[in-house]
């Protein structure tokens, strides 16, 4: 019941702030739509693709849909306010950050699926429907620039399935898993933690 209430509240912060981002591209109301939904439910889509999981889990729950197209559409009246609620969105990301990453891994879990598949199946989860947004919006996708994206992600999947696995009850593991995923996100947001870079400039000719 508690993670399905956090996956409600997620899913919709994730459509109000992927609205936003459509409107930063001057995108038209069915732009907004698509762009919300996308991000809200797109990590879990790629997810049951990729592993064959069906239906879709916005195909099941229908509701999940309306819920995001009714975020975006609520989004285009408020914008002006939610400039002042930054902060709030914020952190709600990071909740929606780890909340889809313990659900990814119930499902490729539920599947009978090895270990490595079921923390990437939640990683998946966790951080492809921001992926699929800034592609649409014409953006480097956040999870390949330097910010702690993805690591949170994976660090809440191996510590959820870690601690289930040394015979931790699944509720503990799981409040566990994403409080810490959670606080190592904000804090890398705080703090401007970042991910080591590549750089390549030698010019071959």
């Amino acid at each position: 019941m508690l993670l399905h209430s956090l996956y409600l509240v997620a899913i919709t912060a994730e459509a109000m702030t992927a609205a936003l981002a459509a409107g930063r591209r001057n995108m038209d109301w069915l732009g907004v739509g698509v762009i919300a939904c996308v991000t809200a439910l797109g990590g879990g889509t790629v997810r049951d693709v990729l592993l064959g999981n069906h239906p879709l889990v916005w195909i099941e729950h229908p509701l999940y849909l309306g819920i995001t197209l009714a975020a975006a559409i609520l989004t285009a009246f408020i914008a002006p306010v939610m400039k002042r609620l930054r902060t709030l969105f914020l952190l709600l990301d990071a909740l929606g950050l780890v909340v889809f990453t313990v659900i990814g891994c119930n499902v490729a879990a539920s599947m009978g699926l090895p270990f490595f598949i079921v923390v990437v199946a939640g990683m998946i989860t966790g951080t492809f429907g921001g992926v699929l947004r800034d592609i649409l919006c014409n953006r480097t996708p956040l999870l390949f620039r330097r910010e702690l994206y993805a690591t949170a992600s994976l660090l809440t999947g191996l510590l959820y399935l870690g601690l289930q696995h040394a015979g931790v009850m699944h509720g503990v593991a799981m409040v566990v898993a994403m409080v810490a995923g959670f606080a190592m996100r904000v804090l890398a947001i705080r703090y401007g933690w970042e991910m080591p870079k590549f750089v390549y400039q030698e010019d071959w000719d």
